[in-house]
């Protein structure tokens, strides 16, 4: 039985603790996500993201880290920090 994973633009987004992961590994390139700092929403009682860390990373598992990285950016919540991932993940399908 296969999992289900949530899924953002038709793309699987997987957290683990404050690090996102948007795409699939089975594709060349995946987008990793640090949440660097968060703030108390009053209204909604929570922690909300105020700076998230992006990183564009090929999927290749022969390269170390650091060489997969090829394109950061930083955003200061979470919905453009998915855009931004989302188009970087376009324009690696057109290259």
């Amino acid at each position: 039985m296969g999992e289900s994973y949530f899924t953002y633009k038709s793309r699987p987004v997987v957290r683990s603790g404050k690090t996102i992961y948007y795409g699939s590994m089975a594709q060349p390139y995946v987008v990793m996500m640090n949440v660097t700092a968060e703030a108390e929403n009053a209204e909604m009682k929570q922690k909300q993201a105020t700076e998230i860390k992006c990183y564009l990373m090929k999927t290749d598992k022969n390269l170390n880290p650091m060489a997969a990285i090829t394109k950061t950016a930083a955003r200061p919540n979470l919905f453009e920090a998915l855009e931004l991932a989302n188009a970087w993940l376009k324009g690696t399908e057109r290259a």
